[in-house]
Order: C-alpha cells, then sequence, then structure tokens
C-alpha cells in the first residue's frame, strides 16, 4: 500500500436511544430502504400524473393504486431480500439453523431476491386490479435506482461489502480483522471501496439513463423498454463491479481465492455475476422486444 484513504469514523446509528436497560436505534441501513422506497413512490406518482408521458394520454394505473402497490412492494423486498439470501448465499448454514431464517436484523438481504419479491408482489397485485403489467413494471422500474444508491452508500457507512485489496490511490482502509485480512499485504490494508462504485453505477448513472429515456425519448411510449433497460443496466454494473468487490466468505477457500463459482480459481465468475447474467440477458431481449413494437 502507498496511498490510502482512511475509513471515515460514522457510527452504523444515525440515532441511539436506550430507555429502561433497552437500546434502540434507527441505522443507516434501515433509512436507506425507506427514503430510498419514498423517492421511487414519489418518482413514479409523478409520472402517472404527466398523461403526455403516456400513449394516448392514459396512465396506466392511478397514484391512489401506486399507493397501494407500495405496501406489497415493501413485503416483496423484505421476504424476497431475506429469502434470496438464504438460498443464493447461505443455504448450508440456514438448513442447520431454519430459527435464523427470520433474523433480518442480524444482516443478510440479497438484491436478486428482493428483486424477485417484487416482481411476484407486483404481477400479484396487477392482475388483482387488471393493471397491465409491462406498464407498471416500467414505473416500479424508473424509480428504483435512487434506492439502490441509497442502499450502497449505506453499506459503506458499514463497512460491508467492501472490495478486493488494491493500491490505487483511493483505496479505502476499511476496519476489521475481515477487512484486514489480506494474504500477502504487509501493514495496512486498502481494499477498493465497491460500495460506491455500485452506488455510482446502479444508482446515479442508472437514474439519469432513466430519466433522460421517460422525459426525453418518451420511453413509456413503448411498453417494457424501461424495464428493460434496468434489468440490463443494472446487469452489466454489477457485473463489472464483481471484479473489484470481494467475493463472500463462504466461497473463498484456499484453492479459489477469488471466490468464484464457475471455472477456475484464475479465471471463473462470481455468484453475483452469475446472478447478474439472466438480468442482462432478459433486459436485452425486453429491449429489442418493445423497440420492435410501434410506438
Amino acid at each position: 500500500m502507498i496511498y490510502a484513504i482512511a475509513f471515515p469514523e460514522i457510527s452504523p446509528n444515525l440515532i441511539s436511544v436506550t430507555l429502561f436497560g433497552v437500546t434502540l436505534a434507527i441505522r443507516w441501513y434501515a433509512l436507506a430502504y425507506i427514503v430510498g422506497i419514498i423517492i421511487g413512490w414519489r418518482m413514479g406518482a409523478q409520472i402517472l400524473r404527466r398523461a403526455r408521458l403516456w400513449p394516448k394520454g392514459e396512465a396506466p394505473a392511478t397514484t391512489a393504486q401506486l399507493d397501494d402497490l407500495i405496501t406489497w412492494i415493501i413485503v416483496g423486498i423484505i421476504a424476497g431480500g431475506r429469502l434470496g439470501f438464504v438460498l443464493f448465499y447461505e443455504p448450508a448454514y440456514y438448513l442447520a439453523n431454519p430459527l435464523d431464517i427470520p433474523k433480518i436484523w442480524q444482516g443478510g438481504m440479497s438484491f436478486h431476491g428482493g428483486f424477485l419479491g417484487v416482481v411476484v408482489a407486483g404481477l400479484w397485485f396487477c392482475r388483482s386490479q387488471k393493471i397491465p403489467m409491462l406498464p407498471m413494471a416500467d414505473v416500479l422500474a424508473y424509480g428504483t435506482p435512487p434506492a439502490l444508491a441509497l442502499g450502497r452508500i449505506a453499506n459503506f457507512i458499514n463497512a460491508e461489502l467492501w472490495g478486493r485489496p488494491t493500491d490505487v490511490p483511493w483505496g479505502v482502509i476499511f476496519p476489521g480483522a475481515a477487512a484486514q485480512d489480506c494474504p500477502g499485504v504487509v501493514g495496512l490494508c486498502a481494499r477498493h471501496p465497491s460500495q460506491l462504485y455500485e452506488a455510482a453505477l446502479e444508482g446515479v448513472l442508472l437514474t439519469a439513463v432513466l430519466v433522460w429515456l421517460v422525459w426525453r425519448r418518451r420511453a413509456l411510449f413503448r411498453p417494457g423498454m424501461v424495464t428493460g433497460v434496468f434489468l440490463a443496466g443494472y446487469g452489466i454494473a454489477r457485473f463489472i463491479v464483481e471484479i473489484y468487490r470481494q467475493a463472500d466468505a463462504q466461497f473463498i477457500t484456499p484453492d479459489n481465492p477469488m471466490g468464484h463459482v464457475i471455472g477456475t480459481a484464475s479465471i471463473g465468475i462470481t455468484m453475483g455475476q452469475v446472478l447478474s447474467l439472466p438480468m442482462i440477458i432478459v433486459g436485452l431481449w425486453m429491449i429489442a422486444y418493445a423497440t420492435r413494437r410501434p410506438a
């Protein structure tokens, strides 16, 4: 390590209060979920009110229906995110300790699982309310990237999901024995701030692209276009960042230090990349499908 940035002293708790021996805390991570959902909800409501953004000036749903859908989205995020982490990342542990599955306060959420939970909740709601699915999927996709940015920033504040060891000048010296366990590194170990890479690509950049498509290119006139761009954009961003992100500990062994789940120890792909590939494929297919249909 030649140059590096010391990890900022930020508590994972925004506010903590102790009452009668019990500590109650508002964590940055929980706040990121709440604020992200609120931002996405308001962004969706905004485009539903703009008749000129929709074919024939007719939005696929009312803002009241979006309000009801948000409740199901929250359930889908929590249930899907937790079950996704259990099934994709640590199935052996939770098979042996099934009572730990509901303990979401101990950490462990998967974006891909949460995404599937949202898909299931959205499909059920649209069918029950007789709302066209593709236009409503575009509304949800449009409002999602800001929440992703906030969630990754919260990951950085929590000093979790850091990147691989690096000697780039912007490498961060994350605290903790696990972050400092860097074979072959003498002294302090700096790592890629991969959480911020994801916040920039999945959050800021993807938000800018979708806003441009909706407001300047009238992408909502082609149902499925916004959803396709979101899926492909997120998948590509995550696939790239996985190159710099430390693989989950359960996939790392002395013979497989990179944590690849497919390929060899030196050339392969991680679990995050495996889960992102279907999103890229489906996203590109949806873009092609929406483009072929007449606007």
